[in-house]
């Protein structure tokens, strides 16, 4: 899955108007409005915000979409159809219009907003999204640097850790190690592990 690393901007002219297509990344619908509101917020006299958002990748995904006041599907639609197209999650992008007094035409203004689009995604960077969980992990002392080893072996971090009767680590670690994770760290103490997941992030 891949979002957005980081927020871009573009900015064309088609016919007289002003086009400026931002885009962000947003890991909920309360961030994408939050980003949409930031945009309007800073050019409150443009004549239109047209956005489309991307919560979520594959088949889980909420969409959203607004033609702002463009003659319906001329704008919004066509915006979130590019999106849809990009392969990015987790996505928010709105296209800002300053009206330059030509009229567009319905085929005018779904090219202008679809190519506006296009452009702000052929430049934003991207990263990989990469499900992580967290498990909790109490070892005896004398396994503890062992275990501190596996973690880094297998692309973990160690957010907290406990020194009691045993030593406990919250470990953060990309879904896709858990399992051969578990399986060296109950190697590596023969069984005296005890492995407990805690939540998904």
């Amino acid at each position: 899955m891949f979002i957005p690393s980081e927020r871009a901007r573009t900015d064309m002219r088609v016919s007289n108007s002003r086009f400026i297509a931002s885009v962000a990344p947003a890991d909920s619908v309360e961030a994408a409005r939050a980003f949409i509101a930031d945009v309007r917020a800073e050019m409150p006299d443009a004549s239109h915000h047209v956005y489309a958002y991307i919560i979520g990748h594959g088949a889980t995904t909420t969409l959203g979409m607004s033609d702002d006041g463009e003659p319906s599907g001329t704008a919004g639609r066509p915006v979130l159809a590019v999106l849809q197209g990009s392969g990015l999650g987790d996505v928010a992008l709105v296209v800002t219009r300053y009206f330059g007094g030509t009229l567009l035409g319905t085929g005018g203004l779904v090219r202008a907003y679809s190519d506006a689009a296009r452009a702000v995604l052929a430049i934003v960077p991207r990263a990989q999204k990469i499900e992580r969980c967290t498990l909790l992990v109490s070892v005896p002392y004398a396994a503890y640097e062992t275990v501190r080893r596996i973690v880094e072996a297998h692309a973990g971090s160690i957010a907290d850790e406990t020194f009691a009767a045993d030593v406990t680590l919250h470990v953060l670690l990309p879904v896709a190690e858990s399992v051969g994770f578990t399986y060296a760290v109950r190697e590596a103490t023969a069984g005296q592990a005890a492995i407990a997941a805690v939540e998904a992030s």
